[in-house]
């Protein structure tokens, strides 16, 4: 094992040790190495001649770049533009995202988080976290509604045992209790990943306050019991909340909860500021301790070194353009209100009695999608038979549930989807 990785995970150990058994075996591995990059962050500070440092060609004291690109991009800086950024991220962009997430969560407040660190967007960011944490066989703790991709993320990468409970109880509510007892299960094991996304996808829900704070006590007597833990909040979907639920992460919350949890948060511009190509996240760390912050910010930044280097500059730029406008806020509010707007109209369509007979709707409240629950016919067949006889296309997940994306359909048609989807169900059943 290297000796910078070393001196990390006793940085980690000495303060926390429950945070050091919480790390994968990869993750003890990693580090930042001081090579190039450290050797040319020196230079820029000091080289007042010349800089010869870093694998980027100059002319004329900015970067070089080709005109028929940049013709596409004067508003910009070349040199905002075409250097690499920094492995963690521009650091502009990572404190404008901290004061953010500072102003949208209140919990947060004088509790103690990483600065915020850049990662390809969400999937990446993921990513991230099953290497530093998850062992072939460790337990990934999620409810049974959640998105089919953390599979590959968490299983076929890094061999998680996925540990699934339902994630509505028999009135309609979250199944806190499940939850709690898929994590007690894991007592032996001694360590849980669990996995939270708020607004869920598929769902579209988001807990309500009573069942919001139901969640923290329960990950506490988790952790009580003897279980680390490691607390994700996939927070792709947040500030989209529609109506009676809570309107912050629950990140904030879980910090300084309880030695044994490590939060964290997996966020990004995604979806939140309407930006989804452009591929840029964020991970942040909660923790009472600033030596094992600075460790885990070490080790994230050995594997954004060792993976893809750094985020692409431009898109970084751009984020941080919006951020700093003052008309962020304004047109960012109009956008999700235009959602919440086509959401509301699901919930209205969907009283129709005759609909009632054909399917039931899973709880939603925010986020871009729901589901509805079909009662007499299939959810593959349905996809396919609204594909082909009525160009409709939702997702099928598993044998009865469909999921529909309201984010993507105009409030004026929307009465009409369910109308086509309602029919496909019919035609189906008179088969």
């Amino acid at each position: 094992m290297h000796e910078i990785a070393q001196k990390l995970n006793e940085q980690i150990r000495e303060i926390n040790p429950y945070i050091y058994e919480l790390l994968s075996d990869l993750g003890k591995e990693l580090y930042y190495p001081k090579g190039i990059l450290t050797q040319s962050a020196e230079a820029s500070q000091k080289a007042f001649r010349f800089n010869a440092t870093i694998g980027i060609a100059t002319e004329e004291g900015r970067p070089m770049y080709l005109p028929v690109i940049q013709k596409n991009l004067s508003a910009f800086e070349p040199s905002e533009l075409y250097t690499y950024a920094p492995p963690a991220g521009k650091k502009e962009l990572r404190q404008l995202w901290q004061d953010k997430m500072q102003k949208e969560n209140p919990s947060l407040q004088g509790k103690r988080a990483s600065l915020p660190l850049v990662t390809n967007a969400l999937t990446h960011g993921l990513s991230i976290v099953a290497d530093l944490f998850v062992n072939p066989g460790d337990p990934l703790v999620l409810p049974d509604k959640n998105w089919g991709n953390y599979n590959m993320i968490f299983g076929t990468r890094r061999g998680a045992r996925q540990v699934t409970y339902p994630f509505y109880a028999e009135n309609g509510a979250l199944n806190i209790s499940g939850m709690k007892e898929a994590l007690l299960a894991q007592k032996e094991h001694g360590k849980a990943i669990l996995l939270l996304n708020f607004p869920n996808n598929p769902t579209g829900y988001t807990p309500t306050e009573k069942e919001a704070n139901a969640i923290v006590e329960a990950i506490r007597e988790v952790a009580e019991e003897g279980i680390n833990l490691v607390v994700i909040s996939d927070d792709a979907y947040f500030g989209l909340f529609f109506e009676d639920s809570i309107t912050e992460s629950l990140f904030g919350r879980f910090a300084n909860l309880h030695p044994r949890v490590l939060p964290v948060k997996v966020d990004g511009a995604t979806k939140e500021e309407f930006v989804w190509g452009f591929r840029v996240g964020f991970i942040t760390f909660a923790s009472e301790y600033p030596e094992v912050l600075s460790a885990l910010e070490s080790k994230t930044m050995g594997i954004l070194r060792g993976t893809i280097s750094n985020v692409a500059h431009p898109s970084q730029t751009f984020v941080q353009e919006g951020l700093e406008s003052p008309e962020f806020w304004t047109q960012k509010h109009e956008k999700i209100d235009i959602i919440k707007k086509r959401a509301l109209k699901v919930k209205a369509v969907l009283k129709n009695e005759r609909y009632h007979e054909v399917w039931e709707v899973y709880p939603f409240n925010s986020g871009y999608f729901m589901c509805l629950k079909l009662k007499r016919v299939s959810a593959e067949p349905l996809r396919q038979h609204l594909l082909e006889k009525y160009g409709v296309g939702v997702i099928a997940l598993g044998q009865t549930d469909i999921r529909i994306a309201f984010s993507c359909v105009e409030e004026d048609q929307i009465e009409e989807l369910f109308e086509l989807i309602y029919q496909g169900a019919k035609d189906l059943e008179a088969q």
